[in-house]
């Protein structure tokens, strides 16, 4: 039988397919909870739309003269004492008509977002760098330093958020964004304190966590290297559910007179002025209260797209 080349042999009639055609097996690199968590996240409608309203949002507090070219503080009672809107005119001074000084509800409604923002931002990321610190501290050492820690939070829990928040502002007589930032954060961390420690006392037990030990790693790269990563996925949900909360928490301390209060621009300012004034001018409490609503909306949205994807069981 004349000699037949390996790719012929293997291509004889039942024998197996050429070696040449045979395809290269790729093995795809495991994706992490995170990258789980970012494809979900990108097929989810919630987290599409709380993303597109929140980046505008954060816009308009950054440059809030792209979308108006009046001045917010400004006040003209002889033409504009409570003119109705002109919603024809979008993006004018008129289009939403004025409040009872003669001021742009439109122009105030723009740069009333950057206190707001401001406000909950930093809330957030001062109460969530102290209680993940604190949570962590707690739930992996354990023993008198996990009582400690839990009792003074408990103590701080026991405060009603609102009222406390009201008691320390009376401390103030100057109040200002960053006033309110220290109210609001000052009983703000202890959920996410509880959060964090519960976290901790999962992933301390890991297999990796006690792989690390035995290799001498040290407390502070045991902790910061192997279990604060693995145990930020709820205090993220958690943190960015809170935003929401705290522009509520903002526009509530503000409408009551205890917190931002005028010169400074806050929904929580002209909602309460348009309260006093609703009979005769409702639009002026009623678009800061919309603008408010959906601010509120937008950061709820993503929290619960962010914990819908980070956690497995909801999948």
């Amino acid at each position: 039988m004349p000699d037949m080349t390996k790719t012929e042999a293997l291509s004889t009639e039942g024998a197996l397919a050429p070696v040449d055609a045979i395809a290269p097996v790729t093995h795809e690199k495991p994706r992490s909870l995170w990258g789980d968590a970012w494809a979900d996240l990108r097929r989810n409608p919630y987290f599409l739309v709380s993303s597109v309203l929140i980046f505008v949002l954060l816009l308009i507090a950054a440059f809030p003269g792209l979308f108006t070219s009046a001045d917010p503080t400004k006040g003209d009672l002889v033409h504009h004492f409570l003119t109705k809107p002109e919603l024809g005119s979008i993006g004018s001074p008129d289009w939403f008509g004025y409040d009872g000084q003669g001021r742009s509800v439109y122009a105030r409604l723009i740069y009333g977002t950057r206190a707001s923002i401001i406000v909950a931002v930093a809330v957030t990321l001062i109460v969530t760098i102290i209680g993940s610190i604190t949570g962590m501290i707690s739930g992996y050492f354990g023993g008198i330093t996990d009582a400690i820690i839990s009792r003074i939070t408990d103590i701080f829990f026991g405060i009603p958020f609102l009222l406390g928040s009201m008691v320390v502002l009376q401390a103030f007589t100057k109040r200002t964004v960053w006033t309110v930032v220290f109210a609001l954060a000052f009983l703000g961390w202890t959920q996410i304190t509880r959060v964090m420690r519960g976290s901790v006392i999962t992933v301390k037990q890991a297999d990796y966590v006690h792989a690390a030990k035995a290799l001498g790693a040290g407390t502070t790269r045991i902790l910061f290297r192997h279990v604060l990563p693995n145990a930020m996925a709820p205090v993220i949900v958690v943190s960015t559910i809170a935003l929401g909360g705290y522009v509520g928490a903002e526009a509530t301390l503000s409408y009551l007179g205890l917190g931002l209060a005028s010169p400074t621009i806050s929904w929580g300012v002209d909602i309460s002025a348009g309260a006093a004034q609703i009979r005769v001018a409702e639009h002026i409490l009623l678009y800061p209260s919309l603008m408010l609503s959906v601010t509120v909306l937008a950061f709820i949205m993503l929290g619960e797209a962010v914990r819908n994807a980070l956690d497995p069981k909801l999948r």
